[in-house]
């Protein structure tokens, strides 16, 4: 064994010990690793290395292009709403694992045998997720299928894998045989993923863990009060509470509506909601963020359309009133929030006390805790001010495209 060979182990496993540790990027590691591959080689001269042209090659493949271009695809399914669209009547509320399993694998297979399946399953989390909360399931009975059913989608047709398309990038350029079209997979790989997913739904159950994180008002001492309004021609209006889905929000209540100046206090699921409406709402953060991204729903503040920075620019912030903070006494509006921070209140928790006023009349006071829109680079430009105790960046919180 030359001493190629042994480089190569050596390198391969300093790789592997880096991934483990987590020491940079998976990305940067292994462009790391080839990049010794390639300087050896230039420095030795050696042709059991790879060379320069073959460490380049891969990123102009065919297949590698394609997988690249259906995640801008995915991605914009996501921001625009349009897979809400799509996953929201198909998934529903189902009561049982079974009914959330199978409503999940339908349309995952089916999407993945025509996208890569890595979007698709980057595309899926937060449905699962949701759909794990709303239905009180455990969220391993939902991820795991999923994962393993858009695996089983991809190999029905030949773009459904990234794999798939880089070996038959090299079955038409390495061989003498053609390149396989999009189907002639097809007759090996639906009955492979009828059956795989037939496996999944029948037993699941028994082989995946049940745990069940519970999610409740109780869990986090900080309620926010948030105020929302029914967007006029949006796909809420004249729908009953329980038909757009605001009963049963986990860790989150409808507490009124006021409609035309009046208050409706006993919300019950049979209230069908009008233009305009504001809804106000008492619940954590991380329902919260759900109910911001809820397609019929917008902020009940003019604020947040008053805001400098773009959408694609915003992200929620949470931010803690100090006991120096110059709006300390002042509502929300005679303090002029938007103006003097560039940032739109969306919502106020108070040590766990349910706030009846609405957004700008609430008298700030000291350990306020609250949800802001503003721009992404807010929470850097405002961490060592004297005005707030604390902020924060909330993960996957950038305000949806529709």
């Amino acid at each position: 064994m030359g001493w190629e060979a042994w480089l190569v182990a050596v390198v391969v496993v300093l790789l592997v010990g880096a991934l483990a540790k987590e020491i940079a990027g998976a990305d940067l590691l292994c462009l790391a690793a080839l990049a010794v591959f390639v300087l050896a080689a230039e420095l030795t001269g050696t042709e059991r290395l790879l060379r320069v042209d073959d460490a380049v090659k891969g990123f102009g493949n065919p297949g590698l292009v394609t997988v690249g271009i259906l995640f801008v695809v995915v991605a914009g399914l996501v921001q625009t709403g349009a897979m809400s669209l799509v996953t929201e009547p198909l998934l529903g509320r189902p009561n049982t694992v079974f009914s959330a399993q199978l409503r999940l694998l339908v349309p995952v297979t089916s999407l993945s045998a025509f996208l890569n399946n890595t979007p698709i399953v980057a595309m899926f989390m937060p449905v699962c997720g949701d759909l794990s909360k709303k239905g009180n399931i455990s969220p391993s009975k939902l991820f795991m299928p999923m994962a393993y059913a858009a695996t089983l989608g991809g190999v029905c047709t030949m773009i459904g894998t990234s794999t798939n398309l880089v070996v038959n990038d090299l079955l038409g350029s390495q061989t003498k045989y053609p390149r396989l079209a999009m189907w002639d997979i097809a007759w090996v790989g639906v009955p492979c993923a009828v059956v795989g997913c037939g496996y999944l739904l029948a037993f699941s159950r028994w082989l995946l863990p049940d745990r069940r994180p519970a999610i409740s008002l109780s869990d986090d001492p900080r309620q926010y009060t948030v105020e929302m309004e029914v967007e006029a021609g949006g796909p809420l209006v004249n729908r009953s509470v329980e038909q757009a889905g605001l009963r049963h929000l986990p860790g989150l209540y409808l507490l009124e509506i006021e409609r035309h100046g009046e208050v409706l206090p006993a919300v019950g699921p049979w209230e069908r909601l009008q233009a305009n409406d504001r809804l106000v709402f008492v619940g954590i953060i991380e329902s919260v963020v759900d109910l911001r991204k809820m397609r019929g729903l917008r902020p009940a503040t003019d604020q947040v359309f008053k805001l400098s920075a773009p959408d694609t620019q915003r992200s929620l912030i949470e931010a803690v009133v100090s006991t120096r903070c110059p709006l300390v006494g002042k509502t929300i509006r005679d303090g002029r929030f938007r103006t003097k921070y560039n940032a739109a209140v969306i919502a106020v928790a108070r040590s766990g006390q349910r706030i009846t006023a609405k957004i700008g009349d609430i008298v700030l006071q000291p350990g306020d805790t609250l949800l802001l829109e503003a721009h992404q680079d807010f929470a850097r430009l405002q961490r060592n001010s004297t005005d707030f105790f604390l902020v924060s960046s909330v993960e996957n919180s950038s305000p949806p495209r529709h």
